[in-house]
């Protein structure tokens, strides 16, 4: 049955026919070479999906979820697996796809994936075997897909993935410190599918399986693609100034009676100045075709205020029930996209999660993958997130309309990794999704839910309409917990603190059964400037959980911890804030080991804070003071040394910090004081460190004092200085 919204046409997943009627074999693993293609009788693929991470037949890796969904259909198809990028050879190996080559980075962003947040080469790579680093390239979407273009320059290529998601309009780069264009126009590719994928690849395949071009697929949700101009007869809203939203006056068509057909940019006229348009962000439903003209690269590019407009403009149409699409110009084109893709219903989510996965790596791989290693014993239960934290991308990327599975679905599930996956014990590693307790909750009244553009249903405050019953989750975990075979269930999926509260059920429930020794939480901070910007609960909610996790665990007789995680450098995160969160860590007796300085990812809404300022959720205002910000290498280490206090290596930073601050009352051997006073050394102990440094040969005597450049008025060792001790010698 088709469905009709906002003119975009989509299918149940049920409705659409098997492209093979014949085929109905289940290959034991896609193939990865032109040899298991012949074993298989295949003369060739009709898709072809390229990947930056090592193949892995398990629904937690995207290519191969969507691998096994489109063979489900009754396609052939093959992987190409972190090929090597430096010529074309790999990316032929499979031959010439018959319908397209779909391209993707990985799970991962490829940038995320090869540098730390500090603009630091990492040492691995946990999607490949043996942790190898250096097995994708920067930007590896792009490169993939140029070379896709060389091998078969005529085959469709479609992209998606995390790294391209993200990418989809003008975007701020950290790495390059820059704004660079949409993805599309820099890998050339035909469409981006965004979002999460089933529905959209699926029409794409059939499309272009029943002979329609890619160049004609221009009414799928969740694409985007590059237009010339708007299409005749939508209507616009010029949203590019932050003061006025005016609708675009569509030019007559000359060859037409019809003066509404064609819909192309005008100037707006002068004497509409003094016009007051209702704020297109505000709730109300969407009128049919029509379309929101965002700020143009040229101008993000050049102005951070029309950057955090085109930012607003972006996360205020997220909600695929109200959506519109969006126009960015690059030049005399534009990226035009369609509304996010409508999510699965509990019986898409149980088909696409009932596919025959093998739960295994490819058999090619002879080390193994880290990544596999950590989720082999885990179950999703669900997908998206209406918490909206402002540094993840969760509700750009899968959207905050919570999509789960049924129980039934999970339970069978977890029985066939009991019998069929190698090494398990019984002991299931994670049982949940973005954020554990949000499964099975969405908003109670439909009506309300495809009006809302709010980016968080839990932020400033619980939305009147979001149901927090966790009941749901509660009965999935007991009714897992009493399948033979399962000795323990640990939930080490995030849990959302202000909604566990309001349900103290599930918090008992974790602590009596799912609790591993330690619960992780990440409240992110203690000080209210960076927990507004993060859009975070304050630390009432975090005090009240712990409360609530203490009495459970005396009541159960147990002894189990809290590991909190914190970010340092966020957008309105002064070197203050850090201190106080230094003190407050040292109250509770918490040493933070690992610490993770913010990093600003494409089209977050934290990013945006980071590069203009500006916070693209609320109205921009450039008459407002900036949020504050961390840039720079140094002045980031130097938040990320205060949350490690108590590291000798970090000891003189933070005094640093401290005197700066005025608050050297901090600084000495006190129980309340962060650091200790600075060790003064002794003339003789800075003599015997060298005199021992010389005999062991750490260093050349005559090496170090030709260069030697002090000029202090004891520096004994110097004997260019004209100190008491050389008038004596002489």
């Amino acid at each position: 049955m088709e469905s009709i919204n906002n003119n975009f046409v989509f299918k149940s997943l049920f409705d659409y026919p098997k492209y093979r009627g014949d085929y109905n074999r289940n290959v034991p693993f896609l193939p990865m070479s032109r040899k298991e293609m012949d074993e298989l009788g295949w003369d060739s693929c009709d898709v072809i999906l390229v990947t930056g991470d090592a193949y892995v037949d398990h629904p937690s890796f995207a290519m191969a979820l969507l691998g096994r969904f489109l063979e489900h259909y009754g396609y052939r198809v093959g992987i190409i697996s972190q090929p090597d990028w430096r010529s074309r050879d790999d990316f032929m190996k499979l031959g010439r796809p018959n319908l397209f080559y779909g391209v993707s980075s990985g799970n991962m962003d490829s940038m995320v994936n090869r540098y730390t947040a500090d603009r630091k080469l990492r040492h691995d790579d946990a999607y490949t075997p043996g942790n190898v680093f250096g097995k994708r390239p920067d930007r590896a979407t792009t490169v993939y897909t140029q070379r896709c273009r060389e091998s078969y320059h005529d085959v469709p290529i479609v992209i998606g993935g995390i790294e391209a998601s993200l990418r989809r309009v003008a975007h701020y780069d950290y790495w390059s410190e820059t704004v660079k264009r949409s993805i599309i126009f820099d890998a050339k590719a035909d469409l981006i599918l965004f979002g999460m994928g089933e529905r959209s690849i699926l029409d794409v395949a059939h499309r272009l399986a029943s002979g329609e071009k890619i160049s004609e697929i221009r009414n799928l949700r969740g694409s985007g693609f590059i237009v010339r101009e708007p299409f005749a007869g939508w209507k616009g809203i010029d949203a590019r100034n932050p003061d006025r939203n005016l609708p675009i006056k569509p030019l007559p068509n000359p060859y037409s009676c019809d003066c509404e057909t064609d819909a192309v940019l005008v100037k707006q006229d002068p004497k509409e100045k003094n016009i007051s348009v209702k704020d297109f962000s505000q709730t109300r439903l969407v009128p049919k075709k029509e379309y929101i003209l965002m700020p143009s690269f040229d101008d993000v590019k050049n102005s951070k205020t029309a950057y955090a407009q085109a930012a607003h403009i972006f996360h205020g149409e997220v909600n695929p029930y109200c959506a519109r699409a969006l126009l960015q110009y690059h030049g005399d084109r534009a990226v035009w996209l369609n509304p996010p893709p409508i999510p699965l219903s509990t019986e898409e989510m149980d088909l696409v999660y009932s596919l025959p996965f093998r739960k295994l790596p490819h058999p090619a791989y002879k080390e193994p993958i880290p990544a596999y290693d950590m989720i082999k014993f885990s179950i999703s239960t669900m997908r998206g997130c209406f918490g909206g934290c402002a540094f993840c991308s969760i509700v750009a990327h899968e959207g905050k309309i919570i999509q789960s599975r049924s129980p039934e679905n999970i339970i069978r599930e977890v029985e066939h990794m009991r019998d069929h996956v190698p090494g398990f014990t019984g002991v299931i590693s994670d049982l949940g999704g973005p954020s554990a307790n949000m499964y099975q909750l969405n908003c109670r009244d439909p009506k309300a839910q495809a009006a809302c553009r709010r980016q968080s249903c839990l932020y400033p405050d619980v939305c009147r309409n979001m149901d927090v019953d966790q009941s749901k989750a509660i009965n999935l975990y007991r009714q897992v917990r009493q399948i033979p075979g399962i000795k323990k269930v640990v939930i080490s999926s995030g849990i959302r603190l202000d909604l566990a509260i309001l349900d103290v059920k599930y918090i008992r429930e974790i602590v009596n059964y799912h609790v591993g020794g330690y619960l992780k939480i990440a409240p992110e901070h203690t000080e209210p400037g960076p927990l507004n910007c993060m859009m975070k609960p304050g630390m009432e909610t975090y005090n009240r959980f712990v409360e609530l996790f203490q009495m459970y665990t005396r009541e159960a007789g147990k002894e189990q911890y809290i590991i909190p995680y914190f970010i340092s450098a966020h957008p309105g995160t002064t070197n203050l804030d850090m201190i106080h969160l230094a003190q407050w860590l040292k109250k509770h007796n918490f040493r933070v080991d690992q610490v993770q300085n913010f990093y600003p990812t494409p089209m977050a809404v934290s990013t945006t804070m980071y590069y203009t300022g500006f916070n693209p959720i609320k109205k921009i205002d450039p008459s407002l003071p900036p949020i504050f910000n961390v840039t720079g290498e140094i002045k980031r280490r130097v938040q990320k040394a205060i949350l490690r206090y108590h590291d000798p290596e970090n000891w003189d930073l933070v005094r640093t910090v401290l005197k700066e601050l005025k608050l050297e009352n901090l600084i000495g051997n006190r129980a309340e004081c962060l650091v200790p006073p600075a060790e003064r050394k002794s003339f003789r102990s800075v003599r015997s460190t060298y005199r021992q440094d010389l005999a062991s040969g750490k260093f050349d005597r005559q090496k170090s004092q030709n260069t030697r450049t002090s000029k202090g008025k004891n520096d004994y060792n110097n004997p260019g200085v004209n100190n008491s001790r050389n008038k004596r010698k002489k």
